[in-house]
């Protein structure tokens, strides 16, 4: 890697690109100390970045903008690891030595990095300041520091640094908008420009959303004529269900090639995985790690385990207990109604059939939010030391407690009672009504209190200015205030229920799919306007894949196999055939089951993850990265025999 020693931490292009903000009083040796950690050199453990106040009409606030030398960038791009496009059309990870090799790429030419890249590498280098001898927050020794401590982690956790965020660039986001979401347009979204702007696992979560919305469309065309007929036609019913059953394992299949395809183009399947630093909010007694054998917080990990055990999992068990009485109370509801309906016979009466499933299903969103805090303050105390294990930790505790709060009144109907109609009519008034809350709660309602919030905002500055008019100061000042995306989780959730719903029951209630797609365009949309309007620009993260949500959505259709094939072993035709015995009509049900579940994996299995090209480029790298690390290792040996 080339010296850092030459760089310069003073240029006259000052480009802002991330906004600091410090809590109101912060005291000035606190201020000072930080902004020279951030533009001291890398030797000296600085981060060896640009920094200036952001100057107002009212003087200095405690805001900051961070931005960087082009070299800075280019040599912060190596650090991180980012693969881009050599001129040979191979996509290889980026070194300064080599950079005249990659397409683009130019002296003068400051684009060579997307804006979101550049970012990213600022955030890094930020995250990775760390304490060297000092033992507390200058004038706050209540912040105590520990060689090795990430500083910006711990003014974090103390208060004296309220936020970081990156800052949008409103022309470039003018441009986005309008090719997103500006006009009503049947086509696909631009991708490539999502991920220029917002990075891989946003752009990632929209190519998901676009290939799910396209997958679901031969679905609702075969459903809307079968519902059109009599709904206790058997052939109708086992066709539909292995339509359904191979058809989710074929497009979730697909998508692990279309996201291969995605992320080979945009360099993050070829990116490595960085040593896992600890999260922020990860706290014990001071030790030395083994891996590094630097100092940092250690925590018992039996500890760990008593907390699961005894205090998060009887809590997880408390709620489904809970989640299952709320049920029945619904039961009870609808059992009301019925009665109602029974004694009056009028529209009326027709219309309050609907009514406890509508109420259930708006109970259910508010249970699902409430859980959702309960889920991350557990999952947070429970103290776990990595991002990933507190984020896997955190899926499993809402996925389990979705999983049962969505779906269990649906198993009870279907396997309990044997009502197929109220089933059909449950399935219906819950997809519809959640679909309806989540737009309205996710981005109508954040939307609308955006727009209010700005219109305050430019009555204070007293102009009608538009949004490419504001000042700097103007600009920051609106974003600071904006809310901040927290990330893909709510939005996999969403399609991960979506999906349930589609093919838990699908030959119950074949509309599923037709409803779902009339609700993906409209998130498509809703999604990319919360993105561009609503919130602060998050900061890229480079992604391969879609994480556990692939194994999540896999589960899903597995449990879709079995579900299926009772449901159609409980339809009165089959029944008719084994008039006898039921324990034949039981075994050929688990025998089809089965069945189709080895139909199912024999299909993940011959259908591979990755294009043939992709698989041969990458392989193709292997050898010569292995090629060159024999020829460095030769040329050492040929030197120590020299000596």
């Amino acid at each position: 890697m080339e010296s850092w020693s030459f760089l310069d931490t003073v240029e006259s292009n000052f480009r802002p690109l991330v906004v600091i903000e410090l809590a109101k009083g912060t005291k000035e040796e606190t201020i000072k100390w930080f902004t020279e950690r951030i533009v001291d050199k890398k030797a000296n453990g600085g981060a060896q970045l640009l920094v200036k106040p952001l100057v107002t009409e009212n003087g200095v606030e405690n805001i900051y903008l961070v931005g960087a030398s082009h070299l800075r960038l280019l040599l912060g791009a190596e650090t991180v690891g980012l693969v881009k496009e050599c001129s040979d059309n191979s996509m290889r990870a980026f070194t300064y030595s080599s950079r005249k090799t990659f397409k683009h790429f130019a002296d003068d030419n400051h684009n060579f990095l997307t804006m979101a890249e550049c970012q990213y590498i600022i955030k890094h280098e930020l995250e990775n300041l760390r304490a060297k001898n000092e033992n507390m927050i200058p004038g706050y020794p209540q912040a105590k520091l520990y060689p090795g401590k990430s500083i910006v982690r711990r003014l974090l956790t103390s208060g004296i640094l309220v936020q970081i965020f990156p800052l949008h660039d409103r022309e470039e986001l003018k441009k986005l908008s309008h090719s997103w979401y500006g006009r009503v347009k049947v086509g696909y979204q631009p991708l490539d420009d999502i991920r220029c702007y917002f990075g891989e696992t946003i752009a990632l979560y929209f190519g998901f959303l676009e290939y799910f919305t396209f997958a679901l469309i031969p679905m609702a065309v075969i459903g809307i004529p079968y519902y059109m007929f009599a709904w206790e036609d058997y052939d109708k019913y086992v066709m539909f269900a292995t339509f359904n059953l191979l058809w989710s394992t074929v497009i979730l299949e697909v998508w692990k090639r279309i996201c291969a395809i995605l992320t080979y183009r945009w360099g993050t399947l070829l990116m490595k995985r960085q040593f896992e630093e600890p999260r922020p909010g990860f706290h014990g007694v001071l030790g030395i790690n083994p891996v590094t054998g630097r100092e940092e917080p250690v925590y018992s990990s039996i500890k760990r385990q008593l907390r699961i055990y005894l205090v998060s999992l009887p809590f997880v068990c408390l709620c489904l207990y809970f989640s299952l009485y709320v049920m029945m109370i619904y039961f009870d509801l609808e059992q009301w109604a019925l009665d109602y309906h029974k004694e009056n016979e009028s529209n009326f009466s027709s219309l309050m059939l609907y009514v406890p499933s509508i109420i259930y299903a708006v109970v259910i969103e508010i249970m699902n939010r409430i859980y959702r805090y309960a889920a991350e303050f557990l999952t947070s105390w429970e103290n776990h030391r990595l991002e990933s294990s507190y984020q896997n930790h955190l899926i499993l505790k809402v996925l389990v407690f979705n999983f049962l709060n969505c779906f269990s009144s649906l198993f009870y109907i279907a396997f309990v009672l044997f009502d197929m109609k109220l089933l059909r009519q449950s399935l219906a008034t819950l997809l519809i009504t959640s679909q309806i809350l989540n737009q309205f709660a996710e981005s109508l309602l954040p939307y609308w209190l955006q727009k209010r919030y700005n219109r305050k905002m430019k009555k204070g500055m007293c102009s009608k200015k538009s949004d490419m008019d504001l000042s700097l100061a103007e600009q920051v000042n609106m974003e600071k205030e904006m809310g901040t995306y927290l990330g893909t989780f709510d939005d996999y959730l969403e399609l991960f229920l979506q999906f349930g719903y589609v093919s838990l029951f699908s030959c119950v209630y074949p509309l599923a799919a037709v409803f779902a797609v009339l609700n993906n365009i409209t998130e498509i949309y809703s999604d990319a306007l919360k993105m561009c309007r609503v919130y602060k620009r998050p900061f890229a993260e480079p992604t391969a894949n879609i994480g556990v949500w692939q194994l999540a959505f896999e589960t899903m259709s597995v449990i879709s196999v079995v579900t299926n094939c009772i449901l159609i072993g409980m339809s009165p035709e089959v029944d008719a055939l084994f008039p006898d015995s039921k324990m034949d009509l039981v075994l050929t049900v688990a025998l089809v089951e089965h069945l189709l579940l080895a139909i199912k994996f024999i299909m993940a299995f011959v259908i591979p993850d990755k294009p043939r090209d992709i698989q041969t480029k990458l392989a193709k790298l292997e050898f010569e990265s292995l090629e060159a690390l024999k020829q460095q290792q030769m040329k050492l040996a040929a030197e120590s025999l020299k000596e």
